[in-house]
């Protein structure tokens, strides 16, 4: 069963879901229906709308053990990307929007988040740790070209020598090579590209507005020449549409200069289960039921199970052999390294204008700096 179209005279060009069902917490549905007048109507295209916000807070914090991290940051809400797949499109039912097409067209973006963020480091008590940013939308989306909120944050957390890891499928992170060298010097920096699928065609139907396949492994490339430690991400892995490419991928990775890899099995909470299952419908019809069955047969017979431990790689025998595939090529490739431990040692207020040198600090520089050139002494006579 598919879902109805929004509107029959919408067009949708390089979208990921065809439909825009109500998020779980709203009390009413909209459905287009004929009123009966048989008037043209002139097609419309569904176009991408941005919203600001001021955010009071960008640090979320969380206890979740299936995750390395304790902090994350989004600069955007929602993603223009519009993976069929994403798991981050119920957070878009929080805002009053539907999780499908709102998802990936109404969009929220926070250009002030890097003076709040500095707000929040400076304060009293804050203990510094990695944050992630990119856990729940792409913070290197096309609307970062715009705005370029991200590269203010790497900016603010560069200056205080706040440790960072990046989760993006976006080709944008490239401009930021330089700040993420700079930061990888100091130990402060990691990065995670996430590879889906090497079949650009299939890409383009799974991810519309991501880049290709081959633009990702060009960033990893260029992340790896400037020194940044970098790992492929294979997510999500779909059961018989990309999961027969799991070493493949892991092999370009490796090739590109990729350090490091995991794996995420195809989540599908709340209302993505059905947008997915719609994109089944139209995409690949005839491989629809046995994605399903496949993936059920790894997640305790449902299209989904949030328990802690099973949620990011399923279970039972197909998700244990997938396991083990990954194990052996991520060993063969050399991926199987432990991410750097990142320095947190450095943590501070960066220095101001007219700031009085600390003792140390003045000795340090003394020692390291040319010593300034002086006119030469006069003979005496």
């Amino acid at each position: 069963m598919t879902l109805p179209p929004p509107d029959p005279f919408l067009r949708l060009k390089a979208r990921g879901a065809r439909s825009n069902p109500a998020g779980r917490f709203e009390p009413y549905a909209r459905e287009a229906s004929d009123d009966g007048w048989d008037l043209p109507e002139e097609e419309r295209l569904l176009r991408t709308e941005v919203s600001l916000e001021v955010p009071r807070s960008v640090i979320t914090r969380n206890d979740s053990p299936d995750v390395p991290f304790d902090r994350s940051l989004n600069p955007y809400r929602g993603c223009e990307h519009g993976c069929s797949y994403c798991f981050a499109r119920p957070s878009h039912a929080y805002l009053g929007l539907s999780p499908g097409l709102d998802f990936e067209t109404k969009l929220v973006a926070r250009p002030q988040a890097p003076a709040q963020l500095e707000r929040e480091l400076g304060r009293k008590g804050y203990r510094p740790a990695p944050l992630a940013i990119g856990t729940n939308t792409d913070p290197y989306q096309p609307l970062e070209a715009r705005f370029g909120i991200m590269r203010g944050l790497l900016e603010v957390l560069s200056a205080w020598n706040h440790p960072v890891s990046i989760v993006t499928k976006g080709a944008l992170i490239g401009r930021d090579a330089d700040i993420l060298a700079d930061m990888a010097a100091r130990r402060l920096v990691t990065v995670g590209i996430s590879v889906t699928t090497l079949d650009a065609g299939l890409a383009r139907r799974l991810e519309p507005r991501a880049p290709a396949p081959a633009r990702r492994l060009a960033a990893i490339a260029r992340l790896a020449a400037a020194g940044v430690p970098v790992r492929v991400m294979v997510a999500p892995v779909i059961p018989v549409l990309t999961e027969p490419e799991l070493e493949a991928i892991l092999a370009a990775a490796a090739e590109a200069g990729a350090t490091g890899a995991s794996w995420v099995l195809l989540r599908l909470p709340l209302e993505v289960a059905p947008l997915f299952r719609d994109w089944l419908a139209e995409h690949e019809p005839g491989r629809a039921a046995h994605v399903m069955n496949r993936l059920r047969a790894m997640r305790g017979g449902q299209d989904y199970d949030a328990a802690w431990g099973r949620r990011m790689t399923g279970e039972g025998a197909e998700a244990q052999l997938i396991a083990a595939r990954f194990r052996l090529a991520a060993r063969r490739l050399g991926l199987d390294r432990p991410a750097p431990v990142p320095d947190l040692s450095r943590f501070g207020p960066p220095p101001r204008a007219g700031d009085q040198l600390s003792l140390f600090g003045a000795e340090a520089l003394s020692a390291t700096s040319p010593p300034a050139s002086r006119p030469a002494p006069r003979a005496r006579r």
